[in-house]
């Protein structure tokens, strides 16, 4: 069952990390392939600062902040080799 949570909000975290980075989404794939990068992401950033989270929203909330901070470093990446 676990995993079929973490495939869940790695889905829902790289649709709301499109959302908010201003665009429409990727599609299921690259939304789950964005939230579960996050999902690393954002577990070794949240580690750093000291921030553990337990429960499904937090995991969702860690996912997401992840999923944007790795958007926003390929949008970065992107205008630097242009």
């Amino acid at each position: 069952m676990s995993f079929l949570w973490f495939i869940i909000i790695g889905c829902a975290a790289g649709f709301l990390a499109g959302k908010f980075t201003g665009g429409s989404g990727f599609g299921l794939v690259l939304n789950l392939i964005i939230g579960v990068v996050g999902g690393i992401l954002g577990g070794v950033l949240f580690d750093v600062l000291g921030i553990h989270t337990t429960s499904i929203i937090g995991s969702l909330i860690t996912s997401v902040v992840g999923a944007i901070v790795l958007l926003w470093i390929f949008s970065w990446l992107s205008r630097k080799r242009s």
